[in-house]
């Protein structure tokens, strides 16, 4: 039964939520503040966190950045503001979806089996990628950039074998979102380019490169075939 951390400081969306999760299967559990979130992510173990951004002590953004540096576990953040720049600089905390308030409950508990499906585990063939100085251990979750370990975060990790296994070939922000999100992704293609910017800097030097093609996609390449 997975297990559902709701962090909102308004008990009648933890009420709510809980209800419709609950039906579902969930096993769910509430906190209204951002220390007591951190406090039970810490010691409960949640497979989802349902994270809100306006909390009365620590900012919803901090408590995402504070889980990132250590844990991979899916969040998906909750907020009563529109502007997109919201979206953008959660996205680039590492949640792994987005949604406003007020929302249908429904939406909701679709939004966590979504966010669920496409954090398990994806690649599971005993393969090992090397492009120049690039290695991409699958099957370990692995990938060192000449011979030093690279931490990447799983879409990060996803979205690197997405173009190491198309290397040379210019693959759509729509597309990479299918391949690496899934089809029933809610977010936008803002986020490929956030996760491809976060790759440049992590494979830098190792001989490859991510290339941009306007208006088309991204491709991976190496620095060779760039000359």
């Amino acid at each position: 039964m997975p297990h559902i951390l709701i962090v909102d400081d308004e008990p009648n969306i933890i009420e709510l939520a809980t209800l419709y999760l609950e039906r579902d299967g969930f096993k769910v559990e509430g906190v209204g503040t951002g220390k007591d979130a951190l406090t039970r992510w810490e010691s409960g173990n949640p497979d989802l966190i349902i994270l809100d951004l306006m909390l009365p002590d620590i900012d919803g953004f901090d408590v995402c950045r504070q889980i990132r540096a250590k844990s991979n576990v899916p969040i998906l953040m909750l907020t009563a503001r529109k502007e997109d720049v919201d979206k953008i600089v959660g996205l680039e905390l590492g949640a792994d979806d987005y949604l406003t308030k007020p929302f249908n409950p429904r939406e909701l508990v679709a939004r966590v089996k979504a966010v669920l499906r496409r954090n398990q585990p994806a690649y599971k063939p005993s393969v090992t990628i090397t492009i120049g100085n690039l290695t991409i251990d699958i099957a370990r979750h692995e990938v060192t950039n000449n011979g030093r370990q690279v931490t990447l975060r799983t879409k990060e990790f996803a979205l690197l074998v997405a173009l190491a296994q198309n290397l040379g070939i210019v693959l759509s922000r729509e597309k990479l979102l299918e391949m690496v999100w899934g089809y029933d992704y809610y977010g936008e293609t803002r986020t490929v380019d956030v996760h491809i910017n976060h790759l440049r800097d992590k494979i830098d030097g190792s001989g490859v490169d991510i290339e941009t093609l306007r208006g088309t996609g991204y491709k991976m390449i190496t620095t060779e075939d760039k000359k």
